[in-house]
């Protein structure tokens, strides 16, 4: 690792397969233009500076987490379609009082085996 002087500022020049988030940089990465506003732009400056990260590091990283949470919450909206597309189908369900009283027994002597489904 060797550091570069750039404005009055050193850096970090990391092998060009450094992990970078949860994914190596390779030759294969192609750079992208974001258009921020400058109050934004200088919030990830500055949180760069105190991490000791680069602005860069900063923005695939956020980017690699929103795009993880988006793709969860994606397939969570998903299932729920395909739930609710059986349950239309069959009509087969569990009642929330059911549910509420099967929970309530959780870590009880007295715990509730799993509710059936009904029509």
């Amino acid at each position: 690792m060797r550091f570069e002087q750039k404005r009055n500022k050193y850096y970090k020049v990391l092998p060009f397969n450094t992990f970078i988030g949860r994914q190596a940089m390779t030759l294969s990465a192609k750079p992208i233009s974001v258009k921020l506003e400058p109050e934004m732009k200088k919030r990830i400056e500055d949180l760069a500076e105190s991490r000791q990260r680069s602005t860069h590091w900063m923005m695939r990283e956020a980017i690699s987490q929103f795009v993880e949470r988006e793709e969860k919450k994606e397939a969570f909206r998903k299932d729920t379609l395909n739930a609710w597309k059986e349950f239309q189908a069959t009509g087969l369900h569990v009642s929330a009082a059911e549910v509420e009283k099967w929970l309530a027994s959780w870590g009880t002597h007295a715990e509730c085996p799993p509710p059936e489904c009904q029509k």
